[in-house]
């Protein structure tokens, strides 16, 4: 493929890492008319990038691994990208401007994008070492439990976010009667960053009710084995031991920062960047969950692809406004329930409350407004009117006039704020 590039013939972007960041930032440069000349991906695992938020799809059976895949190799080179999959980079060398692989390769880059991602954070609780332990990742993670679904026995996932309700779902889903699964929550309720109080309690009785044992309030303090290095019993921090044939820890990530640790970069808890994605050296970059921008770090997907926009931008020798942090809503589906979340999970004194619940269909919806203004709102079941409340958020509405109509949903308050527009301005004209 023939391309044009005000960059030297001899600019190499490197990209260390062929995840979804990776993946979406190779996208947007092949498309750009100014793309660097030459681009090599080098990534860990064995197979090209995939679409980790289906996961639990592919655990529960309901997708193969290759509905997964983002690209194929051979889209790569088509698109005169080298993909270099298998080899994990352990060095960079910014004085030559070099990265070096575990194996033994070297490549020079004249710029360089790290987007490590990041990896699951595991508790220093006695016993985490222990065979049968596993995190819920990778491909690979996939397969492991896959493993253990079709084995039986019990099993306990530790943490009550929505990767561990996923896993708790897929593992159900595969390992049907022959497997017990409980998810252990160290808060007193589930998802306790999106959901209230309400909504999480629906979420508990709807997925307790499909066979999975939930402990709230519930702190893992050791895990024992078998006296052959095999865990077999998780103690928790109240005394009660449950058994486990297998534990997997879904509770937090921690960022991939260290290639940018060991070549000196400016870190903190991860490897800090400017609005322009750029770390303390101005030839390399970093992206996604490796990255931290001001105070913040990144797990969600919104914000990482507003960060490719900007960096696509800057690496085709464009001036791109600044990455700037912006409100984020979160969509999710767990185990085929619906949510939609925004804002502060919390009512405080200054907001007030609307709730709606439908117990026969199970919808519930609260929303918090302030002065007039929607702040925040979670959703559980029907989620239609979700990006609408959104809208309004960013917007700043006042919607007083609408107030007696936010709970029936976008079309209805809609037409109430339309037609207290239409009002004011018959009233503005007959003045």
């Amino acid at each position: 493929m023939e391309t044009a590039s005000r960059c030297s013939p001899n600019d190499h972007l490197i990209i260390i890492g062929n995840g979804m960041a990776c993946h979406r930032l190779v996208e947007a440069l092949v498309q750009h008319s100014q793309r660097p000349r030459q681009i090599t991906v080098l990534g860990d695992e064995p197979s090209p990038a995939y679409n980790r938020i289906l996961l639990s799809a592919l655990l529960a059976g309901e997708l193969s691994s290759e509905a997964l895949t983002l690209r194929d190799a051979a889209w790569y080179v088509n698109n005169d990208v080298t993909l270099r999959l298998n080899d994990c980079v352990n060095r960079i060398d910014r004085q030559r401007r070099l990265v070096i692989t575990q194996g033994g390769q070297t490549f020079s880059y004249d710029r360089l994008v790290i987007a490590t991602g990041s990896r699951p954070t595991l508790p220093s609780t006695p016993g985490i070492t222990l065979k049968g332990v596993h995190t819920f990742r990778d491909l690979r993670d996939a397969d492991a439990l896959e493993a253990i679904a079709q084995q039986g026995g019990h099993t306990i996932v530790v943490g009550g976010g929505l990767l561990g309700l996923e896993a708790a779902e897929g593992l159900r889903k595969r390992g049907g009667h022959a497997l017990s699964v409980c998810v252990l929550q160290r808060s007193s309720r589930l998802m306790n960053r999106q959901l209230d109080p309400t909504a999480a309690k629906l979420l508990e009785t709807a997925l307790s009710e499909r066979g999975i044992a939930i402990e709230t309030g519930a702190s893992l303090a050791a895990l024992e084995d078998n006296g052959h290095g095999q865990v077999q019993t998780v103690t928790l921090s109240d005394g009660r031991k449950l058994p486990a044939d297998s534990v997997i820890v879904a509770a937090g990530i921690t960022p991939n920062a260290e290639l940018g640790q060991t070549s000196g970069l400016v870190c903190d808890r991860a490897i800090v960047v400017d609005g322009h994605m750029a770390t303390s050296d101005a030839r390399v970059y970093a992206l996604g969950e490796c990255c931290q921008f001001q105070q913040h770090t990144y797990g969600l997907v919104e914000p990482i692809w507003r960060q490719v926009e900007v960096l696509a931008a800057v690496l085709c020798g464009e001036t791109p406004a600044a990455y700037q942090e912006a409100p984020t809503a979160t969509k999710l589906k767990v185990s085929g329930i619906s949510l939609f979340a925004f804002g502060p999970t919390e009512a405080k004194t200054e907001h007030e409350a609307l709730h709606y619940h439908d117990p026969e269909s199970g919808d519930y919806c609260r929303l918090l407004l302030h002065q007039g203004r929607l702040v925040g709102a979670v959703l559980y079941g029907d989620t239609r009117h979700g990006p609408w409340y959104f809208e309004q958020t960013l917007a700043a509405t006042d919607l007083t006039a609408c107030r007696h109509r936010l709970l029936f949903g976008a079309t209805d308050a809609q037409t109430a704020l339309d037609t207290h527009a239409s009002s004011l301005s018959l009233t503005r004209e007959a003045a």
